[in-house]
């Protein structure tokens, strides 16, 4: 097995959507949560789409061969300015998923690091993410810290 890791493509646009798909259903079965009947893929496919075209989304992906092991996405976001991102700009991390079959070999690990990387190079002050209870160890080994005001309401 020999690990390799890559930007996502246009190409591979309809994979990763299904696997982010899969991700969310895993997450809300692991969390004792259930999914809406909601047909997620054709949202997901424009959203890369048009994100990814305009450069306002990012994701690295790891490969072993031509599979598609382990995922990450960035969205680049701007509000105005404030102490913590003085130009505004904020990375928000998403779709952080390795395949349970290669999980604790250090790919997640790996997949973060270039997507923050990223978000560094946007010029992103901070990065947000809302982590899964099987994340939070991960988010905290890299340095982000619990914002104990963040808040959110359903429309």
């Amino acid at each position: 097995m020999q690990i390799t890791y890559q930007k996502m493509t246009m190409d591979q646009i309809d994979e990763v959507a299904g696997i982010r798909i899969r991700h969310l259903k895993e997450e809300a079965e692991a969390e004792g949560r259930t999914t809406e009947d909601i047909d997620l893929l054709p949202e997901l496919i424009d959203y890369y789409k048009r994100h990814m075209a305009d450069g306002t989304f990012v994701s690295w992906l790891a490969m072993d061969g031509e599979k598609i092991v382990g995922t990450s996405g960035m969205s680049f976001v701007e509000k105005p300015p404030y102490f913590s991102s003085p130009k505004g700009r904020i990375g928000l991390l998403s779709s952080m998923f390795t395949d349970p079959d290669y999980r604790r070999m250090g790919i997640a690990k790996e997949l973060l690091s270039r997507v923050v990387e990223e978000a560094r190079n946007y010029g992103c002050g901070v990065i947000h993410i809302t982590a899964s209870d099987m994340g939070v160890l991960l988010y905290r080994d890299f340095g982000f810290a619990p914002n104990g005001n963040f808040m959110q309401m359903k429309l």
